[in-house]
């Protein structure tokens, strides 16, 4: 079969159509003259997930923030809620979320948790400083009395050791008074006195500056001779010892006598113990020369 050849003749420098070449483009003469198919439009959807992370951090943050115990970590998410609710609203001005009031929701109760944390953290400064400062006042108060009592014991300490002749009143109204020691001379019959030692009488002299009467439960005195040694008491048949005991009435005094026995090498000084109650009160101290 023979192919009509074209009215117009044939166009120089086309091929024949036996001559082409099926796997080429066609030329652009053979194109077919019609519009393109525009391009696919690829848009995105709006997403809120920033403006819902913002307002999901800020409720936490005001939620640890009303424990003022937790405002050390409510911060954090107060915080992030006020980056996340500013990363949502530019993200919905740009087109790209929706949810401006979740966002802006965000921001505020973010920035209401950093005010809390902000003021839970001042209240606790302050509450530990007051605490601190109680506990500095207490401590001071303690050690005050502790120095005020050691210098009261001090001072009664001191105050319970006189020279022979000075009087102490005891807690419970009773002054009582050590004479300086005088020479005793035993008789013939005598016990807890050696030969060679040196015999001293003491005398005690107890008054009542109460205004009821007082019993004295101790009224043997102790007596150490200079080297701290205490001394024995001597007992003779010459009626001279008196022992305190009984009833001091107001107003009224006791006087008592004993003789001690020293050695010689230590007779020249002693110290008188004697509490009129030793169960109640503790002794004064009377010391001094023994001539």
């Amino acid at each position: 079969m023979t192919t009509p050849a074209s009215p117009d003749g044939p166009t120089t420098g086309d091929p024949a159509p036996q001559d082409r070449d099926p796997w080429a483009p066609p030329t652009t003469e053979s194109v077919v003259d019609r519009a393109p198919y525009p391009p696919p439009a690829w848009t995105s959807q709006p997403s809120n997930g920033m403006p819902v992370t913002a307002l999901v951090l800020g409720l936490v943050g005001v939620g640890l923030g009303l424990f003022v115990i937790l405002f050390w970590v409510s911060w954090l998410p107060a915080l992030l809620a006020v980056v996340f609710g500013g990363i949502g609203l530019s993200q919905v001005r740009s087109g790209r979320a929706t949810n401006r009031a979740m966002a802006l929701s965000g921001v505020i109760l973010g920035i209401v948790g950093l005010l809390l944390a902000l003021g839970a953290g001042v209240l606790t400064v302050v509450m530990v400083k007051g605490a601190a400062d109680r506990a500095r006042e207490i401590t001071d108060d303690a050690r005050a009395k502790t120095k005020k009592a050691k210098e009261s014991a001090a001072a009664a300490e001191k105050a319970r050791h006189l020279s022979f002749g000075k009087p102490y009143t005891f807690g419970n109204g009773l002054k009582v008074t050590v004479a300086k020691p005088e020479p005793f001379v035993p008789d013939g019959f005598v016990l807890g006195h050696a030969k060679g030692n040196k015999a001293v009488q003491i005398t005690v002299t107890v008054v009542n500056t109460g205004g009821k009467r007082i019993s004295v439960e101790t009224g043997l005195p102790s007596v150490n001779d200079a080297d701290g040694a205490s001394t024995e008491l001597v007992i003779d048949g010459s009626g001279r010892q008196k022992v305190i005991t009984g009833y001091v009435l107001p107003g009224k005094e006791a006087v008592g006598k004993y003789a001690f026995s020293l050695p010689p090498d230590a007779a020249d000084r002693i110290e008188v113990e004697f509490s009129p109650d030793a169960m109640r009160w503790d002794d004064a101290y009377w010391s001094g020369p023994t001539a």
